[in-house]
């Protein structure tokens, strides 16, 4: 029997019954279509997290420090990172383009007759634009001089500009940060929302303002300049291995800590934070692969029962086409081409469901899905080779058939 032949026969033998067809088809619609759902939410999940820490800046290191290296011999205010550690590491590390520091509070705003009340004040350094990748619509940002005199100046994220000045220009303008008179010499442009972070609705100052005015007393006594992150962008041509060593051992050496000591502070890499994001979500995306697997087999259980039931009612058929010259080889594959219609068919409609529910599932949840070629191949792929795993029982009892005993059925 010539292959096209046995694909138009079992196409006659599912347009026949097309309520049944459908109805088998179904387990591996789902299937198809929730492994490429499933996985198109993951990857979006997994993109947006990256884009996310990506947005902080590019080519960055974070260095992250304890209060205390413990012991009990220890003062409570050892350990940790100072902001005289961030300057070391700006003046002393081959590689590094920029250092920036960050020192936040929540404080009421005042300009006129608008009040705002707990916006972030973060004090940061000169070089946060660069490290941020954050540009400057008006005016300009604060530099090292005003950073070493401690100048009460500010610059606001574009939100925060529009709702204390409206359409007004900022520039010169005095506003009431809690107690302290400060003058605006920028806005930034449009950032947004990097995880829960609004840049837009910030208040930006030298650092060395918020320890002088907005650090709590008690707290500055404990723990006097102290930082609880440093942010190192390195030059793009720079190894990024090189340049973490040349830190740590920096550190480690003002810190006055033994090589075989431990170090209070942590040195991790962008790339280390996607990775780890990458490997978590990578484990997720396949849990919830095999869990939308579990409907393909599902499926091709269904296949296997309706064409069961299929060679039971076409019994005698077979004894006639048997009769007429064909051999058990044609009715295996005439059998098993109906079957593999039935996964094919059933995958495709299960594709176009899966590509069209994860849009929809994205544009009504505003969740970012992201459909992954390779899973769109692999439910593909699965559904086919479902339906010629389970068809192949049936159409080999069908071949197996007795052609005198089919006649005689009825």
């Amino acid at each position: 029997m010539k292959l096209s032949e046995a694909f138009r026969i079992a196409g006659e033998a599912i347009l026949k019954n097309k309520i049944r067809s459908f109805l088998t088809m179904l387990g591996i619609i789902i299937g198809v279509g929730a492994v490429i759902i499933m996985v198109g939410i993951s990857a979006g999940t997994e993109a947006t997290i990256s884009d996310q820490i990506t947005s902080l800046g590019s080519n960055l290191v974070f260095v992250q420090g304890a209060f205390t290296r413990g012991g009990p011999n220890q003062r409570p205010d050892t350990g940790g990172l100072t902001f005289d550690d961030a300057t070391a590491i700006q003046d002393n590390v081959v590689g590094v383009v920029s250092v920036v520091v960050e020192q936040a509070s929540s404080e009421n705003v005042i300009f006129g007759d608008t009040t705002l009340q707990s916006v972030e004040l973060l004090g940061t350094t000169a070089g946060f634009t660069s490290v941020r990748s954050m540009t400057i619509a008006n005016g300009r940002f604060f530099t090292q001089t005003e950073i070493n005199d401690k100048q009460k100046v500010v610059v606001l994220g574009s939100s925060l500009a529009t709702s204390l000045f409206g359409t007004s220009d900022p520039i010169g303008q005095y506003i009431t940060v809690g107690t302290t008179k400060m003058v605006v010499i920028g806005v930034f442009a449009h950032k947004g929302l990097v995880g829960t972070t609004d840049f837009d609705a910030r208040v930006y100052t030298p650092i060395t303002v918020v320890f002088q005015k907005f650090t709590p007393s008690q707290f500055a006594r404990f723990l006097g300049n102290r930082v609880r992150l440093i942010y190192v962008k390195v030059d793009t041509n720079a190894k990024l291995t090189d340049v973490t060593t040349q830190i740590s051992l920096l550190l480690m050496r003002r810190h006055k800590i033994a090589a075989t000591g431990t170090a209070d502070f942590t040195i991790t890499t962008q790339q280390d934070i996607i990775s780890t994001q990458e490997s978590t979500t990578s484990a997720f995306r396949s849990l919830l692969a095999w869990v939308a697997g579990v409907s393909l087999i599902v499926g091709g259980i269904g296949i296997m029962n309706i064409m069961l039931v299929s060679v039971t009612e076409r019994t005698r058929e077979i004894g006639i086409r048997q009769a007429v010259g064909a051999t058990p080889a044609d009715i295996r594959l005439q059998f098993l081409t109906e079957a593999l219609m039935l996964s094919i068919v059933g995958g495709i409609i299960g594709t176009v469901v899966g590509i069209g529910g994860a849009y929809i599932f994205g544009a009504a949840s505003g969740m970012r899905t992201v459909i992954q070629p390779s899973s769109v191949l692999l439910a593909f792929g699965s559904a086919a080779i479902v339906g010629a795993f389970f068809g192949y029982y049936p159409a080999n009892q069908a071949a197996l058939l007795d052609p005198i005993e089919a006649l005689r059925y009825e």
